[in-house]
């Protein structure tokens, strides 16, 4: 089955448990459509570049699939109807990493990046 990685942002008036019980209820909408749930990761509230529907800020959530393509698109299609989720990214992906994403690693863990400050 093809892999997917998606990404969303959630209201930021929801509380943790809200939006975690979002990862919840996408993930169930994707295992009863034939698919599975490689991994999960909530990053928090973060704030936006820009506001959508009058909100600088947002809880990010990202899942790592394995699934078939029409349980992707009725994830997809929930999500969009959904009146907290405010915006949904669906990557097609060759394999999945190991380990946490970018955004989990804590500053020093990323890598060398070289000095900012010249």
């Amino acid at each position: 089955m093809p892999l997917y990685e998606h990404v969303m942002i959630a209201r930021q008036d929801l509380s943790n448990a809200q939006a975690e019980g979002l990862i919840e209820h996408f993930s169930t909408v994707v295992s009863d459509n034939g698919g599975s749930i490689v991994g999960t990761e909530y990053w928090g509230v973060k704030t936006m570049a820009y506001k959508i529907n009058k909100n600088r800020k947002g809880h990010y959530m990202y899942l790592r699939t394995d699934a078939p393509s029409a349980a992707i698109q009725e994830m997809e299609r929930l999500a969009r109807l959904h009146d907290d989720v405010m915006r949904v990214l669906s990557i097609k992906v060759d394999k999945h990493e190991d380990g946490p994403t970018a955004q989990m690693q804590k500053r020093d863990d990323r890598g060398d990046r070289g000095d900012r400050r010249r």
